[in-house]
């Protein structure tokens, strides 16, 4: 049976440049990845691949470290003769699909373009190419596996599926649910309206920003921060939960931030946007120091002129 992949060949900014080491990959039937600074990693062990990693980036945490460790040795290692592989544009293009014809290789100069040295042979399908979903629906590592049902919800069908899903999460409106997955975009696309400037999506030192940014315990909502007060802000859109899931969860990000991407001195808060007041909620939020609550109004209407 095949496995199933997810891979960025290149972050999806400058668009030109993009194109250029895209159209190299699809004309010579490849797919690449980064990280030439430990060179040739084709032939280590895992440990030997894990201490490389530690050299070269002593400052973050064991998390990413172990994270950057798995993502190369999958590439060179897991990845087989017939698995398939999905090429992904950002987080919300689907660039193309392709058959995995051999294992990896390392070879130094191969792209002029970009200072790529891991290349693995794929074989391009004509279709589905630049297919566009218009919300995030990739996870944001470089590399990622996925099941052949996710695969199938992003090859055949809307991909929303992939998008955040804790186990054991309910919903108490459905209908909330699915407005506020299309709200979440709304929001990012003008943040600095809706924040009248005060907050700024977060963007990490690998340029990943913070619209569903992927940790271990699932996938913030927003991720943003306020320069003016030095602080980071998890940003969760209630979807229709429980105030208590909401409440933990918000909790459990915070945490995580604090632990793997806060500076020292640097602040924690947390702000969840609801579509009406939820008195649960609010006891809840009465007790718990740097989360605050914020709702929005949706207005829709008919009439028979402009």
């Amino acid at each position: 049976m095949p496995r199933y992949w997810v891979i960025a060949p290149i972050d999806s900014q400058p668009a030109d440049f993009f194109e250029k080491v895209w159209r190299f990959d699809v004309e010579n039937e490849v797919i690449s990845i980064g990280w030439s600074q430990f060179g040739d990693v084709s032939g280590m062990s895992r440990g030997e691949l894990a201490e490389v990693v530690a050299d070269h980036y002593p400052e973050k945490p064991q998390q990413t470290k172990g994270l950057i460790t798995n993502m190369v040795w999958s590439f060179c290692n897991e990845i087989e003769s017939g698995d398939v592989v999905i090429a992904r544009r950002g987080r919300k293009m689907l660039a193309a699909v392709g058959t995995v014809r051999e294992k990896a290789f390392y070879e130094t100069g191969k792209n002029p373009d970009v200072d790529h040295r891991l290349f693995l042979p794929v074989t391009w399908h004509q279709e589905p190419r630049n297919k566009d979903f218009g919300a995030v629906v990739f996870p944001m590592p470089t590399l990622a596996e996925i099941d052949e049902t996710q695969f199938q919800n992003l090859v055949e069908g809307s991909g929303l599926e992939l998008a955040k899903s804790e186990e054991g999460e309910t919903y108490e409106n459905q209908a909330e649910f699915v407005l506020e997955k299309y709200l979440e975009e709304f929001i990012v696309s003008n943040f600095s309206g809706i924040f009248k400037g005060e907050l700024q999506v977060y963007v990490d030192e690998d340029g990943n920003t913070g619209q569903q940014y992927t940790t271990d315990i699932g996938s913030i909502d927003i991720l943003a921060e306020d320069r003016r007060s030095n602080s980071l802000v998890v940003i969760e859109l209630k979807k229709g939960r429980p105030s208590d899931q909401v409440v933990g969860q918000i909790m459990r990000y915070m945490g995580w931030v604090k632990k793997n991407l806060a500076q020292e001195g640097q602040r924690i808060r947390g702000l969840v946007i609801c579509c009406e007041e939820d008195q649960r909620l609010s006891y809840a939020l009465e007790m718990i120091d740097h989360v605050d609550v914020r709702y929005y109004r949706v207005s829709f209407s008919l009439s028979e002129r402009p």
